[in-house]
């Protein structure tokens, strides 16, 4: 395969550690230490290069076995830190916890709103919202009048700003999060956005929102080898 071409450890085995460091959440340095255990030597900076190139081809193939999702949105932030600085991550699922859409930006205002909701609608463009439940961040309302305007966004869409129903997605943010906490820390944006492309869409296979997705570690292996041509 041209994407792995020059790799000198077998395809099986770099997404395995790609697969593995995005589920569990723990440093490179643990996961190469795990990987000696079973006679294979690789380096941490390895490691990092594999999840850097192939975190995001994950997500990327993915995207076409997502499955439909509902028409009622959670959209909400957290905070992620990126070099010793509290950065916003954007998240959006659906009323099922269905994993939508999620985009880490320097900023919360209606601008980054604006990018996070039109990446969103072009994620699930088969499946439009039909109402969007927000925090009461003033951005929100900024951000979908223009994508109303723009045409990139039905008028009938209901905003609501709902504390309890927001319940799921803050849910889902601690439990990302606990996923992140062990890895130590992101150095860089480019290098964040990357990571955590490959936890959120590790957290949607092992949870079954795809699919292609059959229970347990085998169906995650399978699905993950599938997605790169892999025999199952």
């Amino acid at each position: 395969m041209s994407i792995f071409k020059r790799r000198r450890f077998p395809v099986e085995i770099i997404l395995l550690c790609v697969r593995w460091y995005c589920k569990y959440g723990i440093s490179y340095r643990d996961l190469a230490e795990m990987m000696q255990e079973r006679g294979i030597k690789v380096d941490p900076s390895t490691l990092f290069r594999w999840v850097q190139r192939y975190a995001p081809e994950i997500e990327k193939r993915i995207r076409q076995h997502q499955g439909s999702r509902s028409g009622s949105w959670r959209v909400d932030e957290t905070y992620v830190r990126v070099s010793g600085r509290w950065k916003y991550l954007f998240r959006a699922v659906d009323k099922h916890g269905q994993f939508i859409a999620s985009m880490l930006s320097d900023r919360r205002d209606t601008g980054a709103a604006y990018r996070f909701l039109r990446k969103a609608l072009k994620t699930t463009k088969a499946f439009p919202p039909s109402s969007i439940t927000t925090d009461k961040l003033a951005s929100y309302p900024k951000a979908i009048q223009r994508l109303q305007d723009e045409g990139l966004l039905s008028k009938n869409v209901a905003h609501r700003t709902s504390k309890y129903l927001n319940n799921i997605i803050e849910a889902d943010h601690g439990a990302l999060k606990r996923v992140i906490r062990p890895t130590r820390g992101f150095q860089r944006m480019k290098t964040a956005r990357a990571a955590l492309k490959g936890f959120e869409v590790m957290r949607m296979i092992r949870r079954g929102h795809c699919v292609l997705a059959r229970p347990g570690a085998k169906g995650e292996i399978r699905l993950v080898n599938q997605l790169f041509g892999l025999a199952a």
